[in-house]
């Protein structure tokens, strides 16, 4: 897993698993009419018989292990196999194991049909380019109507490569928001106005004082990665876009007025005390369980805010710094791909239809057997058996919004997704998936560059005066321009042909 929302995607992987609730949809696409209720088609042609063999469906995804995966996955084949006649042959890979293992399997050949993907896990758009996964518009169009009548249309727009669907995202939050997490302990008891925490400058009298009455606090705990109003185009480097360009021209975003600013600020924090003076190299969150810190940097969900209270176990409370808004990052958060070696790939596809459209088949492979794993307390609410041998990661299977809730949850709590989904903006590189092919080498040398400069940069541990025209200089001896110039090119031959 990449680590730069590391702690993001650890609390995204407690609270999304936290999260349920029953979806509706419809009979023609293999949706289920109330949670739980089990559905009388998928809207695929193909049909069970009992002479005909189960098709046996390898499917790789990302999980810890699950004590109890094969009573699971027994009643999961015994439905599987009367709806669209197939067998689930479920394969889990660790979560620090999966990219590099899905890489090996994927590059030998050996056979699967589904896996998950992402941008942060068995990358997805590298892994499309390199042949490794099937074109789906056809298979889409023919077994995956229940799919798209699901998604926002804007997860399947803006996880194309070369104008090709080659994953399903999961339908969950579409766009990112990013936040000032505070802790509300130390907000409250100095009577702190968060609503003022608009930019990172409008911190610093919060953080002084704290810092002022609580001197053993360092009120910024970590590399909080400083926000950029950027649309990066690549993972990792400084290349993209404003977030509010009209001329679409790609720059050094470490060469601009906006990253000079964040870097000279975050110097002043660090001067003033209010960082770690290991910052820079410091790893862990053990500021988390002491609730020894005032703010970090985070991307938020509906109500997470109460989600990252209880696991925290004391109050959270955060204020935006920018509107929702749809970055191609987001849309390729958690997907479920098919191989391009698929032997069954209209059968891989009819499974994920039938996984993103029914109730009971999306909860079943989520929590488990009802009465062994977890309690069902109503219609559409459930209550975990604690250590019952099995708890699924929910964000990476399928449809969210088909999963029973919590009682603790808000009732309207996929409402306000959906609220929150429709209240985003498109950010200007959505759908645009640059090509590295020609400037490889140039990419490995300006990564090496920007990991020694990066860290010491964003957590203000050095003077930018002296070292950012040190980090500039080194960017380009490393070839920073001639990918500025590549990602340029394929920008604007992507514009004309998309009329954007």
């Amino acid at each position: 897993m990449k680590k730069r929302r590391g702690l993001t995607l650890l609390l995204s992987l407690f609270l999304l698993t936290s999260m349920a609730l029953a979806g509706c949809g419809s009979k023609d696409n293999g949706g289920s009419d109330t949670a739980g209720t089990k559905t009388d088609s998928t809207g695929s042609e193909a049909k069970s018989t009992e002479k005909e063999k189960p098709v046996k469906l390898i499917w790789y995804t990302i999980s810890g292990p699950q004590k109890d995966q094969d009573k699971v996955m027994a009643e999961v084949n015994k439905y599987v196999g009367e709806k669209i006649n197939a067998e689930i042959d479920l394969r889990l890979i660790d979560w620090g194991d999966y990219s590099q293992k899905m890489q090996v399997i994927a590059a030998s050949g050996e056979p699967f049909d589904i896996a998950f993907t992402s941008s942060w896990a068995f990358n997805y758009v590298e892994s499309a380019r390199k042949g490794y996964f099937y074109e789906l518009d056809g298979l889409l169009e023919k077994y995956g109507q229940g799919i798209t009548k699901a998604l926002n249309p804007a997860f399947l727009e803006g996880s194309k490569v070369n104008g090709h669907n080659y994953a399903i995202p999961t339908n969950k939050e579409l766009p990112a928001q990013a936040v000032w997490r505070f802790n509300k302990v130390l907000v409250d008891k100095y009577k702190l106005d968060v609503t003022k925490a608009t930019t990172l400058e409008s911190l610093e009298p919060m953080l002084k004082t704290v810092k002022d009455n609580e001197p053993d606090v360092y009120p910024i705990p970590s590399n909080i990665g400083p926000y950029l109003p950027y649309d990066f185009a690549l993972e990792g480097l400084p290349v993209g876009v404003s977030i509010d360009t009209k001329d679409f021209k790609v720059v050094n975003v470490w060469d601009t007025p906006e990253a000079k600013q964040v870097f000279d600020t975050m110097h002043k924090y660090y001067k003033a005390g209010y960082l770690p003076p290991d910052a820079a190299t410091k790893q862990g969150n053990e500021h988390e369980k002491t609730g020894k810190w005032l703010v970090d940097k985070q991307h938020t969900v509906p109500f997470a805010d109460i989600l990252w209270s209880d696991s925290l176990g004391y109050p959270i409370v955060s204020s935006p710094i920018h509107e929702p808004m749809v970055f191609n990052w987001s849309v390729t958060g958690s997907m479920q791909a098919i191989s391009a070696k698929s032997k069954h790939p209209e059968k891989a596809m009819e499974f994920l239809n039938l996984l993103n459209t029914d109730a009971y088949l999306r909860n079943l492979v989520n929590y488990g057997l009802e009465g062994v794993h977890y309690k069902k307390l109503s219609e559409d609410t459930y209550e975990p058996i604690p250590d019952s041998g099995y708890s699924m990661p929910s964000f990476t299977l399928g449809n969210m919004f088909l999963l029973y809730k919590l009682k603790e949850d808000p009732k309207d709590k996929w409402e306000q997704y959906e609220k929150f989904n429709s209240s985003a903006t498109n950010a200007p590189l959505l759908g645009f998936q640059f090509d590295p092919t020609n400037v490889l080498t140039e990419i490995a040398n300006v990564k090496n560059a920007v990991d020694e400069y990066g860290p010491s940069l964003n957590t203000g541990s050095v003077d930018p005066n002296k070292v950012l025209p040190k980090a500039i200089e080194k960017l380009k001896a490393q070839g920073i321009d001639k990918i500025i110039a590549e990602c340029q090119k394929q920008l604007d031959e992507w514009r004309a042909q998309n009329n954007k």
